[in-house]
């Protein structure tokens, strides 16, 4: 096994004509895939390599958006892209964000593995309904990212630079792409609804479904679709089994990593890798002295982050509701130790927040580890999905919606909170408001305001106009343009 691993880390990276994919096959020519154990080492390749990803994917859903901007205790990251401010020069992720490596190694497995005879074929087939799901998920987030890009889906056979050189195909090439890999994914999967493992850090039918729904709404919205886009995101999500909403204090932290919610999560473990939320926290020299918003003395809070992102002031008032476990999304610093409730803009006492999602534990060694498990999907996403494909088709999106809030407001749910089928556009709003309170930190913001269409993006979002809404799609830099005579700048730069 360990040689096998060390073979699949061998593949030596090719940064060539700006796709910076990896000559396949260094493994095949080596004999890699002639054994089901080989499959399995790759598999948990591509989940590691999958994992390290997991930073990006939420910078791009979410950054954008209108969340973050907001008090940060040391220099602000990510300023550029909170501000949209994007252009020919100012390029952010440069080289298609690194995705075509591991494309590479999603083409190589579909490629190869179908050859090697597994004991329990069920095995393989889960699978490959993992791969095709997954390389599904990363095209769509480029198609979102960027609309027109490369397609490739063979792995690198030769180092051949004019061979690499490929045009961006366009947004409806892209799209069958992903439309594709996920009917594969299912395909695969058919009946099994089972966790590989048991465990929901790998990909299954579960999530291809999630991903289906989400694809569908984006190609019935962003790209035209219409109606029949719709009844095909809501017969999907419809489909999504074996999963449930859990209370909200089961559904944070470490010890509730296992919940029935979590569709799909990222994988972090001591000893492999932690999370990037630890720039959501801040340094305890510099929290210890602060107070939370009850008056209470944060002098014994044990902390060892950086305060990189802070929650804008219209986020902090959209969950500023005590009856609302979603409130406890943000722990809230100041300056004296008098009480802050309700939460008042623009006092000068207000210094900025530590996100809770995502906090972590105290480890033995007495400093805060960021192990938690990151979701891509999880169950409230569904419901909430379910509810704008309903509501797209004029259908009723309120028990989906209610199911989230009465989660959220547990014992003091009642007829107050209870909502009630509106206009589209009224439902519309409500349902943006809802995954907003819902989904802070998990990389959802900006592609639910950019599918919502029309013109809540640019009422949503302060930095964003319509006179600019070709920044909805990233530029590319000057050098890939340079070193890839096929490529074209994204339309508007």
């Amino acid at each position: 096994m360990k040689k096998l691993i060390i073979l699949l880390a061998g593949v030596i990276m090719l940064n060539a004509c700006e796709l910076d994919m990896q000559p396949e096959s260094q493994l095949t020519y080596r004999g890699f895939w002639e054994s089901e154990e080989a499959v399995r080492a790759a598999h948990t390749g591509i989940m590691a390599t999958y994992r390290s990803y997991a930073g990006t994917l939420w910078q791009m859903g979410e950054l954008r958006s209108d969340i973050w901007g907001g008090n940060t205790i040391e220099s602000p990251h990510g300023t550029d892209l909170i501000e949209n401010n994007i252009s020919s020069t100012i390029v952010h992720f440069s080289n298609w964000a690194g995705f075509y490596g591991f494309i590479h190694y999603l083409n190589d497995f579909i490629k190869n593995a179908p050859g090697v005879t597994f004991t329990k074929p069920s095995d393989l087939d889960h699978l490959m309904g993992q791969v095709h799901g997954i390389r599904a998920q990363i095209y769509y987030t480029m198609l979102r990212a960027w609309g027109d890009v490369p397609l490739t889906t063979e792995p690198l056979l030769e180092v051949n630079l004019e061979l690499l050189k490929k045009p961006r195909s366009p947004k409806s090439e892209v799209l069958q792409l992903v439309k594709n890999d996920i009917e594969k994914s299912l395909e695969y999967f058919g009946d099994d609804n089972t966790l590989w493992l048991g465990r929901s850090v790998f990909w299954s039918k579960g999530a291809t479904l999630a991903l289906k729904g989400d694809v569908y709404l984006w190609s019935g919205k962003v790209l035209g679709g219409g109606n029949a886009d719709f009844t095909v995101a809501m017969t999907a999500l419809e489909a999504v089994t074996g999963f449930e909403l859990v209370p909200y204090d089961k559904l944070w932290g470490q010890g509730n990593e296992n919940n029935r919610e979590f569709i799909f999560a990222f994988d972090y473990q001591k000893d492999q890798a932690s999370n990037f939320y630890n720039n959501f926290t801040g340094r305890a020299v510099d929290i210890r002295p602060m107070f939370d918003d009850e008056g209470n003395s944060m002098s014994a809070y044990v902390i060892n982050g950086a305060s990189r992102y802070g929650p804008t002031d219209k986020t902090l008032l959209l969950i500023d509701d005590l009856n609302d476990a979603r409130r406890n999304t943000f722990l809230r610093l100041y300056s004296d130790g008098a009480v802050h409730i309700p939460y008042v803009a623009g006092e000068s006492t207000y210094k900025g927040a530590v996100l809770n999602k995502f906090l972590g534990i105290v480890d033995v060694d007495g400093s805060r580890k960021d192990y938690n498990n990151v979701p891509l999907y999880r169950y409230a996403d569904v419901l909430l999905m379910l509810a704008e494909a309903k509501n797209n088709l004029n259908l009723d999106p309120s028990s989906e919606i209610n199911a989230v809030r009465q989660r959220a407001y547990g014992a003091n749910y009642n007829d107050t909170y209870k909502y009630t089928n509106n206009t589209q556009t009224a439902n519309t709003k409500a349902i943006l408001d809802e995954r907003m309170k819902e989904f802070i930190g998990e990389g959802k913001r900006w592609w639910d305001l950019v599918r919502a269409g029309g013109s809540f993006l640019f009422d949503e979002v302060a930095t964003m106009n319509p006179a600019e809404a070709y920044k909805i799609y990233y530029s590319i830099s000057q050098s890939m343009l340079a070193n890839d005579s096929e490529l074209v700048q994204t339309e508007g730069y």
